[in-house]
């Protein structure tokens, strides 16, 4: 696992916290900002990991006991997590937007576009819990590279403060397979991505009946 003196100072949790909010910071990261930096026991990266398998297992209602399990936790770190826990839960709002954590997910929300006769270009921009954020149709029309541009499909994903996105398209004329321009445009946006720091996780193509997705 990485230390954290290995990590670009943009992408360490703490600074990616101040440039993009704490929205754009996966669960794993977002412990690593809370307990800051490690010890002679573990290093941050372990500590956080350890400690993100025990809320997956216990949830928001884990004891002092139970993280004292976690070498390199300490009693300072411990009450900061536990009071943390305790303020999200008083103040928490329950949002109806939904994770989005599979192709199937994505799917659900591509509903209004099986059915077009031209080709719809779709993002999805999304949190660091795969929540989604927001839905936008970026272009209409037969696709190709210069159509589908990085500046368009990223404005508002930045905007956002997404971690990620998930892209899409219907194909009204059935087929599945993707042509030579969607592949073009995958790898475009993906490599777009990586430099910005938001991933493209999927580009889901759909039709009236089915759906594929490149990779």
């Amino acid at each position: 696992m990485k230390r954290m003196s290995d990590i670009k100072s943009a992408d360490r949790p703490r600074e990616k916290l101040q440039a993009k909010g704490p929205a754009a910071l996966s669960d794993f990261e977002l412990l690593q900002a809370l307990i800051g930096s490690g010890n002679k026991q573990a290093d941050v990266g372990k500590i956080a990991g350890n400690t993100l398998k025990l809320l997956r297992e216990f949830g928001a209602n884990i004891t002092y006991q139970q993280l004292q399990q976690v070498t390199g936790m300490g009693p300072a770190r411990i009450t900061e997590i536990l009071a943390a826990l305790e303020l999200s839960k008083r103040y928490l709002i329950d949002s109806d937007q939904p994770i989005i954590d599979s192709p199937e997910k994505a799917v659900e929300q591509l509903s209004d576009i099986r059915d077009k006769k031209q080709e719809y270009f779709v993002v999805l921009t999304l949190d660091g819990a795969n929540r989604l954020i927001a839905k936008r149709i970026i272009t209409i029309g037969t696709l190709t590279s210069s159509l589908v541009h990085p500046r368009e499909v990223f404005a508002d994903a930045i905007t956002d403060r997404a971690a990620s996105i998930i892209v899409a398209h219907n194909h009204p004329s059935g087929e599945l397979k993707p042509s030579v321009a969607d592949i073009e445009i995958t790898d475009r946006l993906r490599k777009a991505g990586d430099l910005m720091g938001i991933q493209l996780l999927d580009h889901v193509i759909i039709t009236k009946t089915d759906f594929a997705t490149i990779k």
